[in-house]
């Protein structure tokens, strides 16, 4: 008689973790994640209480995959770190990338808040950014984040190569000119250009 498969907890959560990556939480059942793992609903009951519990440690699992590439260190300077570690999630993490930024399959504003709650963390012990109001580096972080989203979305697909370098030239002029000039704020500098000294 052929020995029955032990199904752990930690493989109930990879099928979940990769169904939600894939398809989001609009096939995140009992029934889909058993069928992809090849056994019955049964053992997903036996390790977690619900398909709430094993949703929420599925958030945990992105949650945690997300804090680690968030925390990767490229140079000197922190916050041009968190562009950088955003567009190398991108590009490595696709689906997971994806998933969380793109298709909203987890919930834009819990996942955003996180994201966002995270770079508030570390802009508040940033030399540069000491000044500024909690809003002003809230607009610095979001600045950030769409010149970080507009090269991850441009290279992913080839459209564009730009070297780390260039990607470090280019957040560092947004976090400056953010800090200096008090981008989305009412108080922002107007920018202008003298066309005959250019």
């Amino acid at each position: 008689m052929a020995r029955r498969k032990t199904i752990t907890r930690e493989m109930i959560l990879d099928a979940a973790y990769g169904l939600v990556v894939e398809e989001g939480f609009t096939h995140f059942t009992a029934r889909g994640i058993a069928k992809r793992m090849g056994c019955s609903t049964q053992p997903l009951y036996l390790e977690f209480q619900s398909m709430g519990d094993l949703k929420q440690a599925v958030m945990d699992e992105i949650k945690n995959a997300l804090s680690v590439a968030l925390s990767r260190r490229f140079t000197d300077d922190p916050i041009v770190d968190l562009g950088l570690a955003y567009i190398y999630f991108a590009l490595e993490h696709r689906p997971l990338y994806r998933a969380v930024f793109i298709e909203d399959h987890f919930g834009v504003d819990e996942m955003r808040e996180f994201a966002i709650t995270a770079a508030l963390k570390r802009i508040a012990d940033y030399s540069p950014a000491v000044p500024l109001s909690d809003d002003q580096r809230r607009n610095t972080i979001t600045g950030l984040w769409i010149v970080a989203t507009g090269i991850a979305n441009l290279m992913a697909p080839g459209f564009i190569t730009v070297t780390r370098t260039q990607m470090i030239d280019i957040l560092r002029a947004v976090i400056h000119d953010f800090i200096v000039n008090g981008r989305f704020s009412a108080a922002a500098k107007p920018v202008s250009f003298n066309l005959t000294t250019m």
